[in-house]
């Protein structure tokens, strides 16, 4: 395998390749294609021992484009192999052949070619830094065709193996979209020790960009299911007030209302302690919260130091919280929240 650098070629085949690819493609269309490889293989040969990068990437291309026109799948996938082993083979020739192939698995007849050609490709793409975001790609086509077909550990667990984190040339909104992916299938999974593991590989101030907005809000809705889960009441208010200071959000007053809603719920069910105290009084403060008079109001009752008596919470907002998804009558999870905010009541008349 050449090192890639970029050299002069000792000898300049593009006088040769443009006689040759032309009439290798006609050989090709009278049914010959056999022979079409044949020479094919002995010009890819020569432009690869003189280092021609240009005129390799050509013929390497030339005869992927050859295999996939004649439909035979099975070839192709057998000469994607073959190119790739050559002995010197130039890096960039062998990346521009990766991509142009790639560019066929959505015209493959069958999920059984599918899957065919993209092993192929992630075979020939594995343990090569060049063409690590090559075999991402592939990687999370994989990922989304075992997904489809519901096999939600497996399609997680393919996922998994890449740490495109360490990826130099993968741009970075593609990277953090791939790691929101990684969260998805890992919550998906039910394994939530991993997915807070993974969560600690996003930079949240990329988030901070106006054109990343939805990346961030896919990330702290997954970040919000998470701490629903392990019960992180004021981790679940934090998350829904940086959904909340989105300008998506912000300018939209159907989405802001409805976010500042949870967002007062869940610092109502946080256990009383100085951040929660703190984050209560900004959140009371919010000039947008008068737009809302029953939240604003709850708010106000655990903010002032009178005694709140639970049958007159009950009485003044029980109908419009048990109407929520997250105090909903019947429903294990807010049955449950609705007695944590019994206890939040209680605890702050004893504060």
């Amino acid at each position: 395998m050449s090192d890639g650098k970029l050299e002069k070629p000792e000898i300049d085949y593009t006088p040769v390749c443009d006689v040759k690819l032309p009439e290798t493609e006609l050989l090709a269309q009278q049914g010959k294609l056999a022979q079409a490889l044949d020479q094919l293989l002995a010009l890819e040969k020569q432009t690869r021992q003189a280092s021609d990068l240009a005129s390799s990437t050509r013929v390497l291309v030339h005869i992927v484009k050859l295999c996939h026109q004649s439909g035979d799948w099975k070839l192709l996938n057998e000469y994607v192999i073959l190119l790739s082993k050559k002995h010197g083979q130039l890096k960039q020739a062998i990346t521009k052949m990766v991509q142009e192939t790639m560019t066929y698995i959505e015209n493959t007849p069958n999920l059984e070619t599918k899957l065919e050609l993209i092993d192929t490709l992630r075979t020939v793409t594995e343990g090569k830094i060049y063409v690590e975001v090559e075999r991402a790609r592939l990687t999370r086509m994989l990922s989304r065709i075992r997904e489809d077909e519901g096999k939600i550990n497996e399609a997680a667990d393919v996922l998994q193996e890449l740490q495109v984190e360490t990826f130099g040339s993968m741009e970075k909104r593609e990277k953090t979209d791939f790691i929101l992916e990684q969260m998805r299938l890992t919550l998906a999974k039910k394994d939530y020790t991993r997915m807070q593991i993974i969560s600690r590989k996003i930079n949240t101030k990329f988030f901070a960009e106006t054109e990343q907005q939805d990346l961030k809000l896919r990330y702290y809705e997954l970040m919000i299911q998470h701490a629903l889960h392990e019960e992180q009441y004021l981790n679940v208010c934090k998350y829904y007030r940086h959904v909340y200071d989105t300008p998506l959000v912000k300018e939209d007053e159907m989405k802001w209302k409805g976010i500042l809603e949870n967002v007062i719920y869940f610092i109502a069910l946080s256990p009383y302690d100085n951040e929660q105290h703190d984050l209560l009084h900004r959140i009371y403060e919010d000039p947008n919260l008068i737009k809302l008079p029953l939240h604003h109001q709850l708010a106000k009752n655990f903010v002032t130091p009178e005694l709140m008596r639970w049958p007159i919470i009950q009485q003044v907002f029980g109908d419009m919280l048990r109407k929520t998804p997250v105090f909903l009558i019947g429903d294990e999870a807010g049955e449950k929240r609705w007695g944590e905010l019994h206890n939040r009541v209680i605890e702050h008349g004893l504060g």
